[in-house]
């Protein structure tokens, strides 16, 4: 009979051990980082600071972590960036290349200042690759995102030339990460929303308001959460 008991007592003690690691497992906090890419689509042009597309994901992906976790945003954007200019924007920054997830969304500027269509297909690329290196060298922590269609806001005014334009860099866009296997999220569609739904435009007349970035997170948000591993 003791010895029953003493096989009893260890397999509680067993029990009671295995409790706490997982605990303490469960407990311990994990700081995550994210670095948004851009334009004035990722800065938030005319909407808040807490309404732009970075912004509204962070706070989206925060709802699924430990209550102890951090998930801080850093945003390298102004309005009116080239991928020329953001290229050297990034390289003068010196947060590291630690980052549990990046976004990407660039472009639309190359076609709105008529530059030359091989200026994107050099310098996309070039971006991407920067950006892995900042997502701790790895692709899979990268989602780049398309660019809005800005033909359907009371700026664009329904010119078809902006559109055929904007579809040329986003089907560049999507090949080159279709065909090196790295994330690309759609979201152009939304956006040319634009005249059936005007809350989807800011009170600029130009670019998305808070809602239609609500929707952006909509559809980035499933593949961020598998890249931030809780």
């Amino acid at each position: 009979m003791k010895f029953f008991k003493k096989i009893f007592f260890a397999f509680v003690v067993m029990l009671l051990l295995q409790s706490c690691s997982s605990e303490n497992a469960v407990t311990t906090p994990k700081n995550y980082t994210y670095l948004a890419l851009g334009d004035s689509y990722t800065i938030g042009e005319s909407v808040c600071a807490t309404c732009r597309f970075p912004a509204q994901l962070k706070d989206s992906i925060g709802k699924y972590l430990n209550p102890n976790d951090t998930f801080r945003e850093k945003i390298i954007a102004v309005t009116g960036w080239t991928t020329a200019e953001l290229k050297s924007a990034v390289a003068a920054d010196t947060s590291g290349n630690n980052y549990d997830l990046v976004t990407l969304l660039i472009g639309v500027n190359n076609q709105y200042r008529n530059q030359s269509f091989s200026v994107y297909e050099q310098e996309f690329p070039e971006l991407v690759n920067t950006a892995i290196q900042r997502a701790k060298g790895d692709k899979n922590n990268l989602i780049v995102v398309s660019i809005p269609d800005y033909a359907f806001t009371p700026f664009g005014n329904g010119n078809t030339t902006i559109s055929e334009g904007i579809a040329r860099y986003n089907e560049f866009a999507k090949n080159y990460c279709f065909a090196n296997n790295i994330t690309f999220v759609n979201i152009t569609d939304i956006t040319q929303m634009g005249f059936l739904q005007p809350n989807l435009v800011a009170s600029d007349g130009l670019h998305p308001s808070t809602l239609a970035y609500t929707k952006f997170v909509e559809r980035i948000l499933p593949e961020a959460r598998n890249k931030i591993r809780n």
